[in-house]
């Protein structure tokens, strides 16, 4: 039995090191995959090439599957025409059984923001309307992850620093939800490690700052041994504009107080790690072992000062190697 493709879905960079990174880390997917006979492609659904709708294709051209059958719908789970919140996490559709193929989409995202609840199953719904006989089974984004936790420790502990504090950083969304993604990450990376504390920041749309968060790892462990030397660790997957930005405003604060020891450590990158947790995440989603958590999710659930993003319609992004554009960016 031919195994469904496996799509990578990814933001977009503006930076040249972060696509190159992405690249990197599909075609160590795909060597992974190979063993099993899954292919695999990738593409990012705005700023940089190669755009998702690229990869679709590919997988749709090469795809053994049969067309569709006439008037079936696709499932709640399979991405299609009207993308929602509820799209993501549902039960994997039996698309054998409806005559269509499929492909396993996986969010190539830390947390479940607007990006990986939104704007890629919107995108996936467009592709739906180009490729019909494709359906999408989406899969979860890829933290918070033990894995991923363990990649954190390492990076921080790559910096040489005898029990240093850590400052987590993280993109920041208007998503409480996936900043609290953020918070639970840095707390499970200082429980049962050495680190006399661990902080948590953004460097957009959320606070505390980088500027913040290293004052409360200043003052929080003031007399501590461990608030004289900080890590500021970037949790993000690739190289970037904001990472970037993450240690140049690490960098502005360490100069004004010299009496610190401050590092910033690299991002997650392309590795073996992040390649199996990517691939665990496909086999989650082909076998619908699609553990969302929807309890605290903004589009479902009224919370206090986002009671109007609940059922919100959702819409795909504009990508400059793509013509279909739904709506401008500002």
């Amino acid at each position: 039995m031919t195994r469904p493709p496996l799509l990578l879905a990814a933001h977009g960079t503006r930076d040249q090191a972060g696509v190159d990174a992405f690249a990197a880390l599909a075609a160590r997917v795909a060597k992974l995959a190979a063993a099993d006979g899954t292919r695999v492609a990738g593409g990012f659904i705005e700023l940089s090439a190669p755009a998702l709708r690229e990869a679709v294709a590919g997988l749709a051209a090469a795809s053994p599957g049969p067309p569709a059958a006439a008037g079936g719908q696709a499932s709640p789970a399979a991405v299609g025409g009207q993308a929602s919140p509820a799209a993501v996490g549902g039960q994997a559709s039996p698309a054998a059984a409806s005559g269509q193929a499929s492909m396993v989409a996986v969010p190539l995202m830390l947390s479940a923001a607007g990006h990986a609840k939104g704007d890629i199953p919107a995108a996936l719904a467009r592709e739906h309307a180009r490729h019909p006989a494709v359906s999408f089974i989406y899969g979860r984004p890829l933290g918070p992850h033990p894995a991923l936790i363990d990649l954190l420790a390492r990076r921080v502990d790559a910096e040489g620093l005898d029990a240093p504090a850590v400052l987590v950083v993280g993109r920041g969304s208007t998503d409480p939800d996936a900043n609290a993604d953020v918070v639970k990450t840095a707390r499970l990376l200082w429980e049962g490690r050495h680190y006399p504390l661990a902080e948590t920041a953004f460097v957009s749309l959320a606070r505390p700052d980088v500027t913040e968060g290293l004052e409360r790892c200043r003052l929080l462990g003031a007399g501590q041994y461990g608030a004289q030397r900080i890590v500021v660790a970037r949790y993000f997957l690739f190289p970037g504009v904001l990472p970037d930005r993450v240690a140049e405003q690490a960098a502005a604060y360490a100069a004004a107080h010299p009496e610190l020891d401050i590092r910033c450590a690299d991002v997650l990158g392309d590795c073996d790690e992040i390649a199996a947790l990517v691939y665990e995440r496909y086999h989650e989603a082909l076998a619908g072992d699609i553990r969302m958590n929807c309890d605290v999710c903004m589009y479902r659930i009224a919370m206090p000062g986002f009671e109007h993003r609940v059922g919100a319609p959702q819409h795909p992004h504009d990508h400059p190697h793509d013509p279909a554009h739904s709506r401008a960016h500002p």
